[in-house]
């Protein structure tokens, strides 16, 4: 009867570490899928960033690359990708897409490790009838009244009162900048935000 009990223990131990094992091998990592969520979900590719393209057990097919002109980059088997506007998370389940065709049950993870399309996108600019048409980096507290100040002021055949703020998610903003101006009516003096641009039109002849 001992024997037989003790048998059984061993059984069920050896059950118990094949299945741990095979747990272990065929699981993809969790812990790098969850620390870039955030990145993924918020963030979107530009020209410029770098990205690293990792294939679980496929070392020859993670690569580390930049982001071309095109907004595209390379990627062994899935060929030219086109990740520009894209998230990460976007571009990884493409690339999944792609090795299918390849390998069996590809888990990919996408990662930018420079951002340097960030600075770029998140500039504030004045166009139009300004001394000097201006691209700059943002700062937090920016307003109206601050970006045409340092475009050198209104040009000669300006009309202030017809000028619009263009935000980067497709709302416009109509600026009284006559009344800023002139009157120190702020209530059009608006705080910028990333990729804002400022358009002060010019009278037609």
């Amino acid at each position: 009867m001992h024997k037989l009990f003790m048998r059984s223990l061993t059984a069920l131990f050896l059950l118990a570490t094949v299945a741990g094992c095979a747990s272990t091998t065929k699981a993809p990592p969790q812990a790098e899928e969850t620390e870039f969520t955030g990145l993924s979900e918020e963030y979107r590719i530009g020209v410029g960033d770098s990205l690293s393209v990792n294939v679980w057990r496929n070392p020859d097919l993670s690569v580390s690359v930049p982001v071309r002109p095109d907004g595209k980059i390379s990627v062994p088997l899935a060929g030219d990708v086109m990740v520009g506007e894209k998230t990460p998370e976007e571009v990884a389940a493409y690339i999944t897409e792609q090795l299918k065709k390849f390998i069996r049950d590809p888990y990919v993870t996408v990662i930018v490790t420079t951002m340097g399309s960030d600075a770029y996108r998140s500039r504030v600019r004045v166009t139009g009838a300004v001394l000097r048409p201006i691209s700059v980096p943002y700062r937090q507290g920016m307003t109206v009244l601050d970006m045409v100040l340092e475009a050198g002021g209104l040009a000669e055949f300006a009309v202030p009162g017809k000028a619009i703020l263009f935000r980067k998610s497709g709302t416009s903003l109509k600026i009284s900048l006559d009344r800023i101006l002139q009157k120190g009516d702020m209530e059009t003096n608006y705080s910028l935000q990333p990729g804002d641009v400022i358009t002060v039109p010019e009278r037609a002849f």
